[in-house]
């Protein structure tokens, strides 16, 4: 604790108070300590580019390869710099391409569920969604294991406006808010903790365990889903394309918002690959022996509790 608190206000916040651009001086050297002194997760990161992209040659791979790593060090200077930069400079460097989506569904007292997943700059989205719609936006994160960086990470990315909750205390809360129009954040890549409980299809070439709890939260309550496209407009600058996938996640058949959010991101991901978190560890999971009967039992279990 002592020491988390040490490197926090001795180093880290005092550093993000720097300009943008003076932190990204030091990503050069960050890239090559990376990439080539330490090879931070190089294996895992080749391994993913060459499943995901199998007709590319090795020269083509290694491209993204080292685009990744440079935009990684980019992420990691806004990701410091996100720690204490304003709502002004923020909102100069976020913007919404086509705002009217989330004020129509505003206007309807509609929820939303904003759903996407871990590519370009989320820390910027999470502490500026707030400012950038008008629901009440809403967060769900799982806790850090240092308590001390878990709270204060939080604070700092819901000082303007932002409610972040634990993953598994959303009923609760969700039902606690659930006259109000919210917006939450549900980045949905992430490689599910169960293998029998995920959605499976394929995404990027491989069989891919997928999180359905952003299709269960919408049929729960009844939400419109959004999808969110965060596109790099310059170094330090995003700009985000909305689709909307639902406003009336009961009517459609089991399955079809999980598996359109997640081709979706497959679609922006083809597009320019090197700004997705190729290092974690995405296809973690084994396909199961009988995916066809999983998914017959699932479908099952889903139409009994939403479809009576």
């Amino acid at each position: 604790m002592l020491l988390s608190k040490i490197l926090f206000y001795g180093i880290v916040y005092p550093v993000s108070f720097l300009p943008l651009p003076v932190l990204y001086l030091t990503t050069d050297l960050g890239y090559f300590l990376l990439y080539f002194v330490f090879g931070y997760r190089k294996k895992v990161v080749r391994k993913n580019l060459k499943n995901a992209f199998p007709d590319l040659d090795d020269t083509a791979i290694l491209k993204i390869e080292r685009k990744f790593y440079h935009h990684l060090t980019d992420l990691m200077a806004e990701g410091i710099k996100n720690l204490s930069i304003s709502k002004k400079e923020l909102s100069k460097r976020m913007s919404v391409d086509n705002p009217e989506i989330m004020d129509t569904l505003h206007e309807k007292n509609k929820s939303v569920l904003l759903v996407s997943g871990h590519y370009n700059n989320w820390e910027f989205l999470i502490t500026s969604q707030a400012f950038l719609f008008p629901q009440q936006a809403v967060g769900i994160g799982k806790p850090l294991t240092s308590k001390f960086w878990d709270k204060k990470l939080n604070e700092l990315r819901g000082r303007f406006g932002m409610r972040i909750i634990n993953h598994t205390n959303v009923s609760d809360k969700l039902t606690e808010w659930q006259k109000e129009s919210l917006s939450i954040l549900a980045l949905a890549d992430q490689s599910p903790g169960d293998s029998l409980k995920s959605y499976w299809m394929n995404f990027l070439h491989q069989p891919t365990a997928v999180l359905f709890g952003p299709e269960l939260l919408a049929n729960q309550y009844d939400m419109a889903v959004v999808f969110f496209h965060m596109k790099k407009v310059k170094r330090g600058h995003y700009s985000i394309h909305l689709d909307l996938i639902t406003e009336t996640p009961r009517e459609l058949p089991y399955g079809t918002i999980t598996e359109k959010h997640t081709s979706l991101l497959e679609d922006v991901i083809c597009k320019q690959p090197e700004y997705w978190l190729w290092s974690h560890k995405r296809w973690k999971r084994e396909l199961p022996e009988n995916p066809e009967e999983l998914r017959r039992k699932q479908q099952e279990g889903f139409e009994k509790k939403f479809r009576k």
